[in-house]
């Protein structure tokens, strides 16, 4: 995630260029800058469930009475890290499915534009991966959902593709469904792999186009009968 700048009216200590914002960018700024604190807590260790609502704003260098300016608890600062980056990726990832590439293109598209987001919000899917399966059930049920909206769209964009004709609705959904879990799986193995390693993120990405591969080949020999059997 980019980091954003943490200055405003309610900071504990602040840059006098930051009166001349408009009253909504410093109250972004705020906003922003709370979300960033709790990241930096979590990336040194921390589960999210175990953050105060002081020491984010400790960390984010504004005062406790402004944290219920912007988020009625810590669980709803959660749920925005959940959404946070969820529609930019869902959006991202449409346009490399977009009609008018071979399949195989369209993987390994699909691959490199989810492995670069990765990497460019890390922080974002440690917590997602911390939270997953632990932590508040809040935040549990918001990744499901966002999961489920991922599943969803690669549906619609798949069905539309006309990739597997001869598939039910519901059979397309469980092959959408079984490829956004291994990626989210891939996560894992992609914040986990050493820097300027050309070679290896080379093979790890082949491994991931693989995957997704050898899950449209199983649904392209899939048959409603077989399924009813």
């Amino acid at each position: 995630m980019t980091a954003r700048s943490r200055s405003g009216p309610e900071m504990t200590a602040g840059n006098d260029d930051d009166e001349l914002l408009p009253r909504g960018q410093r109250k972004q700024r705020t906003r922003d800058a709370l979300i960033d604190a709790a990241l930096q807590l979590m990336n040194e260790g921390r589960s999210f469930n175990s953050l105060g609502l002081r020491e984010i704003t400790r960390v984010a260098g504004v005062v406790p009475t402004s944290f219920y300016r912007h988020f009625k608890d810590t669980n709803e600062l959660g749920l925005v890290l959940v959404e946070e980056s969820g529609l930019t990726l869902r959006r991202m990832l449409r346009e490399a499915r977009r009609a008018g590439a071979p399949v195989k293109d369209m993987i390994r598209r699909s691959v490199r534009v989810y492995k670069a987001f990765v990497l460019a919000n890390r922080l974002h899917f440690l917590f997602v991966a911390g939270e997953r399966s632990g932590g508040s059930p809040v935040i549990r049920s918001a990744i499901r959902n966002e999961v489920d909206q991922f599943i969803n769209e690669m549906t619609q964009d798949v069905r539309h593709l006309a990739i597997f004709p001869n598939l039910s609705p519901e059979a397309l959904r469980r092959v959408c469904e079984l490829v956004v879990n291994t990626m989210l799986h891939a996560a894992t193995d992609v914040l986990d792999l050493p820097p300027g390693d050309d070679a290896l993120a080379q093979a790890q990405e082949d491994n991931h186009v693989q995957q997704v591969r050898l899950i449209f080949l199983g649904a392209s020999l899939w048959r409603e009968e077989i399924e009813r059997g």
